[in-house]
């Protein structure tokens, strides 16, 4: 007889103490995974775009390599919401890390081949271990309980930022290695990114166990059977009910902070080399933007679980705001302002990423949670990619600082959307009140 999830997770689901230890044990797992698939996703960020103006001859096609790798994360986000539904957290992220893995060997071969084809498909392929990084933050929360969620999402990416920083400081230091074995130098940061995510999808596969998410379905169960049990109300309804409207304001913030961070990001590595800038000078900015990106997790996750997700919502829309105007106006060669602008642009993203994570978090529900984060994360993915592809096209035929106004505008858009999820959100309460 097949034996069902809740006789194989018994000790779990009857014990709070023992649903306790696989939280931290899981989330020490997720710690470890996040701190090597960073570095995978930083390295290739910061010469990106750089290796495809070499290849190409020209700058309007930068942020295609950023674009190839956004759009391959959609159907990654996608592929890995589903395997994880339905097989658990654990061979759902070792697959995305393990694609992304391929995807970088395949990128090392195309910058030594100069095979502008090759290195198409292969940057598409390594987009999967850039969508596995973020849907990560999501298995440190499916053994938390609603207080905890926004902080436990900030756990798993404050261990993000010892690779993520690590990675493009690694630029230059990487390059003199792939140089002294016969390598392109621009793919050394690749070198990297393959070794990080191959080593973070066996963290994943050999440790991950049991998984959190199946763990959490099954207990998620045994409390339906005894409601259905104790009462003769319709539990399931309940269960499986679905805030359609904090869906869509959680999406609305990944989304759009996703577009403008990318944007700016993807042409200031072209931006600060047009004005006389070396891979040290571009590798530290982007390192810092990518600490800002997730050292701040921590306490950002606090505020989010304190001052409330909304606040932080249109905190991120301000910041994201602030950095596009700072862009626009700092001057090219003026590393200490693109920095504090980048930064910007890192917390901006942090706060709209941690906050509306949280919000589709409290919106669904375990059975089918994994699968809607997937979908949401294709949205995220595939504005990424809008994002990458249209900042080249506008820095080739305006400019830089064309890019930071544009940038202003999208985040400014979030705080009508923030204000009028919630009015809607109260409108629906009011309702139910009254009926």
């Amino acid at each position: 007889m097949k034996q069902t999830h809740l006789d194989k997770y018994a000790s779990y689901v009857h014990s709070q103490a023992e649903q306790q230890k696989l939280y931290k044990r899981s989330l020490k797992i997720v710690l470890l995974s996040q701190i090597l698939g960073g570095a995978g996703l930083a390295a290739g960020i910061a010469v990106g775009a750089l290796l495809a103006k070499e290849m190409l001859g020209t700058e309007s096609f930068a942020g295609l390599p950023s674009a190839l790798f956004t759009l391959g994360s959609a159907l990654a986000a996608f592929l890995i919401g589903r395997f994880s539904q339905r097989l658990g957290r654990r061979y759902g992220l070792s697959f995305g890390f393990m694609t992304g893995g391929v995807g970088a060997i395949g990128v090392i071969i195309a910058a030594n081949i100069d095979n502008v084809a090759l290195l198409f498909i292969s940057l598409f392929i390594y987009g999967s271990g850039t969508a596995t990084n973020l849907i990560a933050r999501y298995a440190g929360t499916d053994l938390a309980n609603e207080k905890q969620r926004a902080t436990a999402i900030s756990i798993a990416m404050v261990a993000t930022t010892f690779g993520a920083v690590a990675g493009p400081n690694l630029v230059t230091p990487m390059g003199h290695v792939a140089e002294a074995i016969g390598f392109h130098p621009l793919s050394g940061p690749f070198i990297l990114a393959a070794v990080a995510y191959l080593s973070a999808g066996l963290t994943i596969l050999l440790l991950m166990r049991p998984d959190p998410l199946l763990v959490a379905q099954a207990i998620a169960r045994h409390q339906a059977k005894l409601a259905k049990e104790s009462t003769a109300s319709e539990v399931t309804g309940v269960e499986h009910r679905i805030n359609r409207i904090g869906v869509f304001a959680g999406a609305s913030l990944l989304i759009l902070s996703q577009v403008v961070m990318v944007a700016i990001m993807t042409m200031t590595p072209v931006h600060m080399e047009n004005h006389g800038s070396g891979l040290t000078a571009i590798g530290l900015v982007i390192g810092l933007h990518v600490a800002a990106m997730y050292l701040p997790s921590l306490g950002t996750g606090m505020l989010v679980d304190r001052i409330g997700r909304n606040v932080m919502g249109v905190a991120s829309a301000f910041t994201l705001a602030a950095s596009g105007l700072l862009a626009a106006f700092a001057p090219g060669d003026s590393l200490v302002w693109l920095t504090i602008a980048l930064m910007l642009l890192g917390l901006g993203w942090n706060f709209g990423l941690i906050s509306g994570t949280a919000i589709i978090i409290d919106s669904t529900n375990i059975h089918t949670r994994a699968k809607m984060q997937g979908s949401i994360d294709v949205g995220v993915a595939l504005g990424g990619s809008f994002g990458s592809i249209v900042s080249g096209i506008v820095v080739a035929q305006s400019s830089y600082a064309i890019l930071g106004f544009i940038g202003t505008y999208v985040a400014l858009m979030l705080i009508p959307i923030i204000y009028w999820t919630r009015m809607k959100e109260k409108r629906q309460q009011n309702r139910s009140f009254s009926a």
